[in-house]
């Protein structure tokens, strides 16, 4: 009766998932570089880096910390906080007029 009381565990990422998540992780920040020094994406360029951030930042979070193996509460709290986040940091540049400059 004991083994129908024991919780299963979701199989942990390999050493290898963890490389691939690393490489994507620092394709993104090659493209953020790449984005900063093209002169004709000056206009969209913070719409663009806040986008690649949330991506490496929802990268990061989900398995490096391990909130994608979590219950699915947990991932839509991560996420609604996120958007959030980045409601408020737009809404404060526009007022300051940081995105326009």
């Amino acid at each position: 009766m004991e083994h129908r009381l024991q919780r299963r565990e979701p199989a942990h990422p390999t050493p290898f998932t963890y490389i691939k998540v690393a490489a994507v992780l620092g394709a993104i920040t090659a493209l953020e570089v790449v984005v900063f020094y093209m002169q004709a994406l000056r206009p969209v360029v913070v719409p663009v880096f806040l986008a690649l951030s949330a991506t490496k930042f929802a990268g990061v979070v989900l398995f490096y910390m391990h909130l994608k193996f979590d219950s699915r509460l947990f991932s839509g709290l991560f996420a609604i906080g996120l958007v959030l986040a980045a409601a408020v940091i737009v809404a404060l540049m526009a007022l300051f007029r940081t995105m326009f400059a």
